[in-house]
């Protein structure tokens, strides 16, 4: 039976069309969910896409966080539902207390967009396990409030418990704290992330590579072996 990979709208997401191809690319099926919709469709895993939900207002994924689909979401993540946020959805994933910490505006204050080094920390999560530990990747950037913050007690606690699942490399594009780039929480199902794999599946999008596409076929290697 082929996985079902749900892929949430909401209004001002962009990626969401990119992140179905990237699905379909790696052997999954994607089902379309409208920020509207509290039933899943029976989905094996989810993804909240990149954009500027609701345009940012108020603070990027803060009004997000409380439409319809996210309580359905919220409560089949922390019963195992596996559960990625790009960008836009790394916000909503924070606003929506299922990733710690928060999300500020970059550190220099202007949109930035460029390919990103990063190097992969935890390859145990739902969503990283056909990476290699130590690994260097290059995925595509593009944030306006992708400045990652915590207080030093979850910092200690994220490093401690080898929950930075991605960090910056060569550069730290917006100033996020420990360099960090994306984070899992402590049972791995639901992992966040400010740069975009969906852009990198395909050798002629995006950076050229495809560093991105192991997101996608970690989850459904999980989900054939579950």
């Amino acid at each position: 039976m082929t996985a079902r990979i749900g892929v949430v709208t909401f209004p001002g997401s962009l990626d969401d069309r990119d992140t179905q191809r990237a699905i379909r690319v790696a052997g999954a099926e994607p089902v379309a969910l409208w920020h509207k919709d509290k039933d899943l469709k029976q989905v094996d895993a989810v993804v909240l896409c990149g954009g500027f939900s609701y345009g940012d207002y108020l603070r990027a994924g803060a009004i997000a966080r409380f439409s319809p689909v996210m309580d359905t979401v919220i409560d089949q993540a922390k019963a195992g539902l596996p559960v990625l946020g790009i960008c836009n959805g790394f916000q909503i994933l924070t606003e929506a207390h299922l990733l710690p910490g928060g999300m500020l505006g970059n550190d220099h204050l202007h949109f930035i967009c460029r390919d990103q080094k990063l190097r992969v920390e935890n390859v145990d999560t739902a969503w990283t396990t056909d990476y290699e530990a130590g690994q260097e990747i290059h995925i595509p950037l593009k944030n306006m409030d992708g400045r990652y913050v915590a207080d030093r007690y979850t910092l200690d606690k994220l490093e401690a418990e080898g929950r930075v699942a991605f960090r910056y490399l060569d550069v730290n594009p917006n100033g996020s704290l420990n360099d960090i780039a994306g984070i899992t929480n402590e049972a791995g199902n639901v992992v966040g992330l400010m740069p975009h794999p969906e852009h990198a599946v395909e050798s002629l999008i995006g950076t050229g590579r495809t560093d991105g596409l192991p997101f996608f076929t970690s989850i459904l290697k999980k989900l054939v072996n579950a």
